[in-house]
């Protein structure tokens, strides 16, 4: 369910038609995805409330709830749509639009300003501010404001912080400025909404050290279902750089933790899954550790992403599954995601060095390097050690603790000086085309490392990795390529340009079919997967 404009108001548009049958049938695949306004109530809702359904002359639908916001409605309290998934549309539109609600999930509006995202977008602040409205209905400030509320509302039903320091963790300036966002979005104060959700849910409490020290917060994730959360922690795991990151999935309960550079300081998340059932889970918990409660709203975006809590499975799903090869894996595997990163530098260091070699030796070679270059950092959570280098720190290493050939130490060196310098920039609010051209102008950067980057650090939906063995195994392995297909490459290229968009997803898909996943264990030896680093 995809449109471009930010209002539906007509019974006769088919994209009204399409998502008044969505809140009808109260279908929470696509929470998040629009909300719900109501003339007559005057709030808007999440497509899944129970309440009910609203006659079609009163309802108005928008994309975001900034736009609702900035129409004069005000969050359901019994629905709760601030508490819905992200939208996944905007790893799927690569417009400015798109590439500017990345920048503001990541804060990019709370520290640089709206000429920050401007400068960030290529534009004048003037014409971002004009285009957003257009296309979602509010400028960048009511998005901002509306990722402040939302994580406002995360913090007060969630934790046990005061009043005050939810206000400034959510991003706001002063506690009037909060106190009146809270009764402008929700309708109440904020103590009368956190008092009310812990009638039926106390919140945890948090962890706080000696004074200096980093606060630890146990938070929820919502996450849009299914979830293939073995699938994606297996993936992380196999890939889990000694110090960073640890993983344990052997039992009922599945952990991944990490470092994180945010940009207050360094901090630590580790995310717990219970899983229901197969590719099903009923939440993914986090645990957040950070020197700054004003790093939580980044934190949290940054770890959505690099879990893919956002996609829509039920599009993914429903689209790859029309073709008959892989209808089977993806009746196998529902809600498969395709991982993120927290960091994009980090990530362009990772897939250069596992350019040509397998998943294994590429976690060997950046161990070495982390426990080498990566600042110490004792953290609370999971045992971890370390933060990832930064790239300023892998040039100043000057490849010495990479064992890998002399252009390919080379060829890391340069981009991390490139990164580290501003002469490269790489970030979620990219568009990919230009990202991948910036790549693979780079010396020692091809068309694979430039693909697996977009997918990473934009989520890009539908990245194509032209090459790659463990593809090339995996479809032969789930039968869409013949074993004696000519020129093997070509033939699964042109095969996968009918699973657009969302041929990132079909990747992952036959990575597993060519490295099935064994029943829950310890992660501690990585699955290899051909080149995918």
């Amino acid at each position: 369910m995809t449109a471009t404009a930010e209002t539906t108001t007509s019974p006769a548009d088919p994209v009204f038609a399409e998502r008044y049958r969505a809140i009808a049938a109260r279908d929470a695949r696509f929470d998040g995805q629009f909300f719900t306004a109501v003339r007559s109530t005057g709030i808007y809702c999440r497509p899944s409330c129970p309440a009910r359904t609203p006659k079609p002359q009163n309802v108005t639908f928008y994309l975001t709830s900034a736009a609702a916001h900035e129409a004069g409605y005000r969050a359901c309290k019994r629905c709760l749509p601030e508490a819905a998934p992200g939208t996944p549309a905007w790893n799927l539109r690569r417009d400015v639009a798109g590439r500017a609600m990345r920048l503001v999930a990541d804060g990019v509006v709370d520290r640089e300003g709206v000429d920050g995202l401007a400068t960030r977008l290529g534009y004048t602040p003037r014409h971002v501010h004009r285009l957003l409205v257009a296309e979602l209905g509010a400028g960048p400030l009511a998005l901002a404001r509306a990722q402040r509320a939302q994580t406002a509302r995360a913090l007060l039903v969630g934790t046990d912080l005061r009043l005050s320091d939810v206000a400034f963790a959510a991003g706001f300036g002063s506690i009037r400025q909060f106190n009146d966002t809270v009764a402008e979005v929700f309708g109440t104060t904020p103590s009368e909404l956190r008092a009310r959700r812990r009638r039926t849910d106390p919140a945890p409490a948090r962890e706080q050290g000696a004074a200096g020290e980093a606060v630890v917060l146990d938070l929820t994730l919502p996450v849009r279902e299914p979830f293939d959360a073995l699938g994606t922690l297996t993936f992380l795991a196999a890939r889990a750089v000694d110090g960073v990151e640890t993983a344990a999935l052997d039992g009922p309960v599945l952990r991944y933790a990490r470092t994180l550079a945010l940009p207050h300081g360094p901090g630590a998340a580790e995310v717990t899954v219970r899983p229901r059932a197969v590719g099903r889970t009923g939440r993914v918990a986090l645990r957040l550790e950070v020197a700054s409660l004003a790093d939580v709203p980044v934190a949290v975006a940054r770890l959505r992403r690099l879990l893919d809590l956002d996609a829509d499975p039920g599009a993914v799903d429903a689209a790859l599954a029309t073709d008959p090869a892989l209808a089977p894996l993806v009746a196998a595997t529902p809600g498969i995601r395709v991982p993120g990163t927290v960091d994009p530098h980090e990530t362009v260091v990772r897939a250069i060095v596992g350019q040509q070699i397998s998943v294994a030796a590429a976690r060997t070679h950046l161990s070495r390097l982390a426990a080498a270059a990566g600042t110490p950092y004792a953290s609370r959570i999971g045992g971890l050690t370390r933060l990832f280098p930064t790239a300023a720190q892998v040039a100043d290493d000057g490849g010495t603790h990479l064992r890998l050939p002399a252009r390919t130490r080379g060829t890391v060196v340069a981009v991390a000086r490139a990164l580290a310098d501003g002469e490269l920039a790489v970030g979620v609010g990219d568009d990919p085309d230009a990202l991948r051209a910036a790549l693979v102008a780079r010396r020692g950067i091809g068309p694979w490392t430039a693909a697996y980057v977009a997918m990473r650090v934009l989520g890009d939906p539908d990245a194509w990795l032209d090459g790659d063995v463990a593809l090339l195994a995996g479809a032969r392995a789930a039968g869409v390529l013949p074993e004696a297909a000519a020129a093997p490459h070509r033939a699964l290229a042109a095969r996968a340009a009918a699973w657009a968009p969302w041929r990132s997803y079909a990747a992952v898909h036959l990575w597993r079919a060519a490295a099935p996943l064994a029943a829950p264990s310890t992660t501690t030896s990585p699955r290899p997967e051909g080149t995918a680093p």
